[in-house]
């Protein structure tokens, strides 16, 4: 058995599964299979993008979060918010007014991710000047990102930015602040409000780090349900009986978990690209050594990126044109030299020791392409796979119940498919006389279920 690399967030439920291959379809690293009418996960192939939850259309697949009760086990509970939380809110909505609510529901603490940005930004800037000779650099921002490249493109590992997100920053400094405050570490909790799968499986099973310093995960789902259904039932315009004080956000930390939010501001010749298939294209080029001249990539799984989370609640477009919005603000009052706005944030106190600890240990590889740890046994492996391929159809219709013909043959080899399985191949069996129909219906109903051949037969009998 296979190590398992990673905790992922994303769970199928098998009870509720009609194994429509919805999923298997979107997945971008062909993580996913048909076996007895159900999808299965491959694990060490998920990155935890969640493309296959937007697409089932039964709810199989679900985003694990922690129980909101398990807040209570801590005195100082701190509820660490995105920039991207308020942007699913109208613009009515005010900061405030979110944060009395998060008190209300048991928080004693509340702070946004991104103050961490204002020690992150130059400790980037400085990281890529100074590895001119690994470009270009990859930020570690988003967590699907970084396994995709450690599955996907295990050669570009040593091109990522192996620094700290704001989110663990964030987290670093408020747990520091609270106990410098006299607080027990045992009495704190830090708990991230997520707007996708991919930070509840880093959190759980962090790269590059030991231990994540969060505490817990909730889906941010759940709380803008939460907090809007509180907010349209009497917060709006009224003072709530706790009134947060709050810092406020610097204009780069606003937008930096949007597309071009960290790109802007690095040096050199950057880009920034969104969505998990537009990462991997470009990848595949970078891995042909073309565009190389380029110092800096902002790569993100989801379309608007952290706008577009599976976790989101909002319209995605709606969500940026609320944070450009809220940017445009911060940005006058910075140039108005307004002192709250362009005085250095309370975290900037702990920049030293914050520093201290914000590398990453390296990222490791973890190629899924990899047929045997033994190199002359995956030679002989991969051998049987190009074989395998040459009685192939190459057409990719997934009824073996494999994305791809390329994938299908991999499963045969690992021993995880039988060459039966590819429908062109039956029918071929079938015209020569080695298997009969009945031996094919088998194959079919082993992958795909036998109800839904069963449901056929029933359409049959009523016509």
């Amino acid at each position: 058995m296979s190590t398992k690399y990673f905790h992922h967030a994303l769970k199928f439920r098998k009870e509720v599964c009609i194994g429509c291959s919805h999923c298997m379809n979107v997945c971008p690293t062909q993580a996913i299979r048909i076996r007895e009418g159900k999808a299965e996960l491959r694990d060490n192939f998920c990155v935890d993008c969640g493309k296959c939850y937007r697409a089932c259309p039964v709810g199989a697949i679900i985003v694990e979060q922690d129980d909101f009760r398990e807040i209570f086990r801590y005195k100082q509970r701190v509820a660490l918010i995105p920039s991207v939380l308020m942007g699913q809110f109208p613009d009515e909505v005010s900061l405030t007014q979110v944060s009395s609510v998060l008190l209300e529901l048991g928080f004693t603490h509340v702070y946004e991710v991104e103050h961490g940005v204002e020690i992150l930004r130059e400790q980037m800037s400085q990281y890529i000047e100074n590895n001119q000779d690994r470009k270009p650099l990859m930020s570690a921002f988003c967590p699907a990102i970084v396994r995709l490249i450690q599955v996907r493109f295990p050669t570009l590992t040593d091109n990522l930015i192996l620094l700290k997100p704001p989110l663990d920053i964030a987290a670093q400094y408020y747990n520091q602040k609270l106990i410098d405050e006299g607080n027990e570490p045992d009495d704190i909790g830090i708990f991230y409000i997520t707007p996708c799968a991919a930070k509840i499986a880093a959190v759980k099973s962090p790269v590059g780090e030991e231990q994540s310093p969060i505490t817990g995960v909730i889906n941010m789902d759940f709380i803008f349900n939460k907090v809007y259904t509180a907010v349209k039932q009497g917060f709006i315009g009224k003072k709530t009986c706790q009134l947060p004080s709050l810092d406020p956000l610097k204009s780069s930390g606003v937008t930096w978990s949007a597309t071009n939010g960290e790109a802007v501001y690095m040096p050199g010749r950057t880009l920034a690209i969104d969505e998990i298939n537009n990462v991997i294209e470009f990848l595949e080029q970078l891995e042909n050594e073309e565009n190389l001249d380029i110092d800096f990539l902002e790569l993100r799984a989801c379309d608007e990126s952290c706008a577009g989370g599976i976790l989101t609640s909002s319209n995605r477009f709606y969500t940026v044109e609320r944070m450009r919005k809220r940017f445009a603000y911060a940005t006058q009052k910075e140039l108005e030299n307004n002192y709250r706005y362009s005085a250095p944030g309370p975290i900037v106190k702990y920049k030293e020791s914050l520093i201290e600890s914000i590398a990453l240990q390296k990222v490791q590889p973890r190629s899924m392409d990899k047929l045997d740890e033994d190199i002359a046994e995956a030679m002989k492996k991969m051998k049987k796979v190009h074989e395998i391929m040459d009685t192939l159809p190459y057409v990719d219709c997934g009824i073996c119940g494999s994305p791809t013909c390329s994938s299908f043959a991999e499963d045969i080899v690992q021993g995880q498919a039988e060459i039966g399985q590819c429908i062109y191949i039956q029918k071929r069996l079938e015209a020569s006389g080695e298997i009969d129909p009945e031996e094919s219906m088998e194959i079919m109903q082993k992958i795909w279920g036998k109800e839904k051949f069963q449901l056929q037969e029933k359409n049959n009998d009523n016509n």
